[in-house]
């Protein structure tokens, strides 16, 4: 199975390297076959003193492609690699069997401008959404929002149809609001994080959320709708609500409606769903609106048990986020 965090923190890495003056250059996966080490997008960072930050292949090529990096930090041109990695190297990082993958390397500055990489770097820390086009033969950049629908939802890097053009896609974190400190929250939270969620769980209940029962996880005591604004709702998150109680639930419901939230769910019955959409429609909100809010929430896998609709709740997010469920 191939594994890469989609918000890994190389162009960040790069930049400061490079601004340190030690040089930088970027590696890039853009293309792979069988069952390669990492995903298409993964990155490695080299500095000009031969330190490393990333991976590329799991440590099948890395020693290879460092050095094709500190190359091209000295005659300041762009590669396009291709290395095929054999079985007994790809059974050593766990895998069954070997592949071949394609890496781009770009020296920072020399092929790839510093403005633009500091643009990316700056709409990663503002959670805006961007890909980064490179044509591999010409090496031609730039940075692109609000194209590529389908690769910005699927977080799938990759090669267009051209065969030269390569989009890396550069979507903030996943995040999950939880509103309700409740029990099945406990389940939920953890699976969230393994899944890649940076959570957060509101309630202004004090005995519900407390560290005891969520250690190590972001709490916040405010009341629902200041929590929300606090935070700052976009694309990227999900917002669950499983207080049960209409007074902690509603605000924040009501804010993520106004917001471009990619996921509202609410917990309750079929009758407490019907009731909460019409006090939607009281406070104003269009029958679109209102048909965002997946209720009773999760999938219907037949759950018992907080552990059970945990998952049933984190599918039906995954299925929302990857357009297979309205």
């Amino acid at each position: 199975m191939q594994t890469a965090s989609p918000f890994e923190n190389a162009p960040e890495t790069a930049l400061e390297w490079h601004r340190a003056g030690t040089g930088a250059a970027l590696a890039t996966v853009v293309q792979t076959w069988g069952s390669a080490p990492r995903r298409t997008g993964s990155q490695l960072v080299v500095s000009g003193g031969g330190r490393i930050e990333g991976s590329v292949s799991g440590g099948c090529v890395e020693g290879a492609v460092v050095a094709e990096a500190l190359d091209a930090l000295q005659d300041g041109n762009h590669r396009l690699l291709e290395y095929g990695v054999s079985d007994a190297d790809a059974f050593a990082v766990g895998l069954a069997c070997g592949g071949t993958i394609k890496v781009l390397v770009e020296p920072i500055g020399a092929a790839l401008p510093v403005d633009l990489l500091e643009e990316l770097v700056q709409a990663r820390a503002d959670r805006t959404p961007v890909s980064y086009e490179v044509n591999l033969t010409t090496g031609a950049r730039r940075l692109a929002r609000g194209e590529f629908p389908e690769r910005m939802r699927m977080d799938r890097a990759g090669l267009e149809d051209d065969g030269e053009t390569f989009v890396a896609v550069h979507n903030p974190p996943l995040r999950l609001v939880c509103v309700g400190a409740v029990h099945i929250t406990q389940a939920l939270v953890p699976m969230a994080r393994t899944a890649g969620y940076d959570p957060v769980i509101i309630d202004p209940r004090a005995a519900f959320a407390s560290t005891e029962r969520f250690p190590g996880e972001t709490l916040m005591d405010d009341w629902p709708d200041e929590a929300v604004e606090k935070l700052g709702l976009d694309s990227r998150t999900a917002v669950v609500l499983l207080t049960h109680d209409p007074k902690l639930d509603d605000p924040a419901l009501q804010a993520a409606l106004k917001a471009d939230v990619f996921y509202i769910g609410a917990l309750g019955s079929k009758k407490t769903q019907v009731a909460r959409m019409a006090r939607m429609r009281g406070a104003g909100f269009t029958e679109d609106l209102i048909s965002r809010i997946h209720g009773p929430i999760g999938l219907d896998i037949g759950a018992a048990g907080p552990a059970e609709i945990a998952v049933s709740i984190l599918a039906e997010m995954t299925a929302v986020l990857r357009g297979k469920q309205p």
